[in-house]
């Protein structure tokens, strides 16, 4: 892969006060609601829904909302049902842009997000326009004041992981999807935190914005993840750090 997509590190700056957000919440208890109904309530069996729990509880969800959602997932208990949806768009620029929703409405949902597009000069493209140019990654991200950049490089590549890369305040992490687990483990092994750990879709090459344009994409790929539907958003989009200081003032 070559670049890097800045948008990892807007949104880890922001990290910390996303987490004060009921969103965040909400968000999981989706996770673990859709986890559990494809892969089982045991998350000894289920590697996805082991992870999610993982999440959760660092974010200190109360143990029986974390059970709750399980149990909805496996029918145990009555309750509102999610559908993965992905949508493929164009932002400006053309830069390509995945937006990853759970939701229990989906015309709700496809019309917020082609309003929010349009709101900020992007548009909604067809099935497989845009996504052929990602692949699915193994994403971890950790702080640079939290680890000596030899060790960790040398544990992650030992375990499988294809790349760590220099993201400015954090170091990230690129490994197949199914040696993450593993590489995940090597990092924690050292007694480190991720910031954050994911599968990820991430894009061959980058398109990189200035000016209006990069000001006009961040505040596009910040609407579309505010948005309590959205799971991820992704995209092929760069910028120079001046335009996310700027952003984020």
């Amino acid at each position: 892969m070559s670049g890097h997509s800045k948008w990892h590190t807007i949104k880890h700056k922001k990290g910390a006060a996303d987490a004060k957000r009921g969103r965040v919440f909400t968000r999981l208890i989706k996770e673990l609601t859709v986890a559990a109904r494809a892969g089982g309530g045991d998350p000894d069996m289920n590697p996805r829904l082991r992870t999610i729990i993982a999440d959760a509880k660092s974010v200190n969800m109360p143990a029986e909302n974390i059970k709750r959602a399980i149990r909805r997932g496996t029918g145990e208990e009555e309750g509102v049902m999610f559908d993965e949806m992905t949508y493929e768009a164009y932002g400006p620029g053309g830069v390509a842009i995945l937006v990853e929703t759970l939701t229990d409405n989906k015309n709700r949902t496809v019309g917020e997000v082609r309003h929010t597009l349009t709101k900020y000069g992007g548009s909604l493209g067809e099935v497989n326009s845009v996504g052929w140019m990602f692949s699915k990654k193994g994403l971890i991200m950790v702080d640079k004041d939290k680890a000596e950049e030899d060790a960790l490089m040398s544990a992650v590549l030992d375990a499988g992981a294809d790349d760590m890369k220099d993201d400015g305040s954090a170091w990230e992490i690129v490994s197949p999807p199914e040696l993450h687990p593993a590489v995940l483990e090597a990092v924690k092994k050292l007694n480190i935190e991720p910031a954050s750990a994911q599968i990820a879709m991430l894009p061959a090459n980058y398109i990189k914005l200035e000016g209006r344009q990069a000001q006009q994409m961040l505040k596009l790929m910040e609407a579309l993840e505010d948005n309590d539907d959205t799971r991820n958003v992704w995209s092929n989009f760069d910028v120079e750090e001046k335009e996310i200081e700027a952003s984020l003032a």
